[in-house]
């Protein structure tokens, strides 16, 4: 009986030891995940434009205790490649369009992150009007071709104590065609 268990044990060993002796191959699995939006649009934004840091510069607090605002910047966004007409033949082409500017609110204005206090920044297109966080400006209309729209930038008091110090903030924009 001891000769059957030894060699059952011995023809178990052999069988056994080549798949102990290979490296064990391990497989790890992952996921993309992608999403996006194929849109119909009149223009294109200049990729230069997409995303832009503005440099406001350094500015002496007593301006804007003085004044009650700094110099303005100014920035474009540039459109490109503009249609009027609209892929669906039946669809009436592209007639105007409204810019909105969104951002964290202060007052009506777009707050500013850091350790500066009594400040927001004020963001006007070159008619004038002043741009309130989250709301279009007023629509413009649609031409075929190349357009450029200027907008500034320039801070002022949003009543609060002042105190210097350095900031920043995150403007974003949209674009609506109807």
């Amino acid at each position: 009986m001891e000769k059957v268990l030894s060699r059952y044990s011995v023809f178990c060993l052999l069988i056994l030891l080549p798949l102990v002796s290979f490296p064990l191959k391990a497989s790890v699995w992952g996921r993309v995940n992608m999403q996006g939006t194929v849109i119909e649009t009149a223009c294109a934004i200049d990729t230069d434009n997409r995303d832009q840091t503005i440099d406001m510069s350094v500015m002496p607090l007593n301006q804007i205790m003085r004044e009650g605002h700094g110099v303005k910047r100014i920035f474009n966004i540039r459109l490109i490649n503009c249609v009027v007409g609209r892929i669906n033949e039946d669809a009436i082409g592209w007639q105007r369009f409204q810019v909105t500017f969104e951002g964290r609110v202060d007052n009506g204005l777009f707050a500013v992150e850091g350790q500066a206090r009594g400040v927001a920044l004020e963001l006007t297109d070159s008619d004038g009007n002043i741009s309130t966080p989250g709301k279009p400006l007023p629509g413009m209309n649609v031409s075929a071709g190349n357009r450029q729209m200027n907008y500034s930038l320039r801070l002022v008091s949003n009543s609060q104590i002042l105190r210097s110090g350095e900031y920043t903030s995150a403007i974003r924009f949209k674009m609506d065609y109807y």
